[in-house]
């Protein structure tokens, strides 16, 4: 589905059902908005993953201005301000009230500033693994520094400056960091776990040019560190071990800063929880969204 909203065309898809019978009664379920990663990221990396949550929350799987399914536009647009904005514009195109709003990566840092700008419209937060300001940035570096193969440091230069070329560049910066993003990264997949990775990387549309316009710019910025004590929304921070690219102690100065929040630490992952961890991380959002949003006993 499309929505022309913000001066854009946004892709979104609905998961799961808004109203469900309860006895005499139906139920609405609150709405979650989830947020992809990159800059230039998709949405087609969370299905079927996080198909097991549309039994409490009815899903709004979102492509970002620029990526995914959603329209191409100025690069200089694909701006974390204007993500922002294309939410509230979809919010309120959606006619919703409040929305959850589940972010990973880049997408938590879009859900802070959101939860930041509009705490009105806030019903909760899940933020999985990423980061409250630029610092990610110089940690990062010093990990793949410590960490990488010469081929991985070679291809993160590119990242760091913001400066693919094309989506095959993009795609194989993706290959080669494989084994940084997910401790469970196969280097001999079989040919039936092969296809798997075509066929996944069919269904995607990264944006190098969106990527670009975050590393080279905005995140070298972000900063919302001051604020966080503002949000008063139910928060899950979800911080990995051996995140190699929003260190766990992102996620710790995350969850100390806002006080309603709780935090979580996958120990057995990088930045793929839902590959390495999958079970233990719908477990721990279930739990968290019955407990906080739903206000359902344990």
């Amino acid at each position: 589905m499309y929505a022309s909203i913000n001066g854009t065309r946004i892709f979104f898809d609905v998961e799961g059902m808004g109203w469900v019978p309860d006895g005499p009664t139906l139920r609405e379920k609150p709405v979650c908005f989830v947020l992809h990663g990159g800059p230039g990221g998709d949405h087609t990396g969370y299905k079927p993953w996080l198909s097991p949550l549309a039994e409490y929350m009815q899903l709004v799987y979102i492509d970002n201005r620029g990526s995914g399914r959603s329209a191409c536009g100025d690069p200089k647009t694909y701006t974390l301000e204007n993500n922002v904005k294309d939410i509230d514009a979809l919010r309120r195109y959606l006619g919703l009230e409040k929305i959850v709003l589940h972010g990973h990566s880049y997408g938590g840092m879009v859900a802070q500033q959101y939860a930041l700008r509009f705490p009105e419209h806030v019903a909760g937060l899940l933020l999985l693994t990423t980061s409250p300001s630029y610092e990610f940035l110089e940690k990062a570096k010093k990990i793949v520094e410590e960490k990488g193969t010469p081929e991985m440091k070679e291809i993160c230069e590119v990242l760091w400056a913001g400066n693919f070329t094309s989506r095959e560049q993009l795609t194989r910066f993706y290959e080669i960091m494989a084994p940084m993003y997910s401790l469970k990264h196969n280097p001999n997949p079989s040919e039936e776990e092969k296809q798997e990775m075509l066929d996944a990387r069919a269904r995607s549309n990264r944006s190098y040019l969106a990527l670009n316009e975050g590393f080279r710019g905005f995140l070298k910025t972000f900063d919302v560190r001051d604020q966080l004590s503002k949000i008063t929304a139910p928060t899950l921070v979800m911080g990995a071990r051996h995140d190699w690219i929003t260190p766990v102690e992102e996620s710790v100065e995350i969850a100390r800063r806002i006080a309603n929040s709780e935090l979580v630490i996958f120990e057995n992952s990088s930045h793929s929880v839902l590959k390495d961890e999958y079970e233990n991380y719908l477990s721990t959002v279930i739990s968290f969204v019955k407990r906080r949003i739903l206000a359902w006993p344990a």
